[in-house]
């Protein structure tokens, strides 16, 4: 999907703690830094539909399992992946899709490397019954 773009992250594996990579500015989908935050999901529980008309979203899920839905709605296309763990990607969305996400694992945290500071007229929330999508 246009404005999409999945990256595969390296894991090193240690016996006294994991190091987990996130993004370098050098990564393709790096729009600038405005803020970290780290976000938890409640396993089955659905949040969104958002749509951010400036900020490019960088999401990463280092505990638990999450789908992530992203809607365009001038295609009319959806794209779905489930990140953790076991399939330790970023996700990168650029401004003007609509994306949602569910809990999939027992206990899920996301983080968003944001390339912008949360600014709450910068974003559209709709209901999930808005988009008509089979979870």
């Amino acid at each position: 999907m246009d404005g999409v773009i999945l990256t595969p992250l390296n894991q090193i594996f240690h016996p006294k703690g994991n190091i987990f990579h996130g993004m370098k500015k050098s990564d393709v989908g790096f729009e600038g830094f405005g803020e970290a935050y780290f976000s938890t999901i409640n396993q089955g529980d659905t949040k969104g539909w958002k749509k951010h008309t400036k900020m490019t979203l960088n999401l990463v899920v280092p505990v638990g399992e999450i789908e992530f839905v992203v809607y365009d709605e001038n295609t009319k296309e959806f794209f779905s992946v489930n990140l953790s763990h076991n399939n330790y990607q970023r996700l990168t969305v650029k401004p003007n899709l609509w994306m949602a996400f569910r809990g999939a694992g027992e206990y899920n945290m996301l983080l968003n490397l944001a390339s912008m500071e949360h600014n709450p007229s910068e974003a559209v929330n709709i209901e999930l019954s808005d988009i008509n999508y089979e979870w």
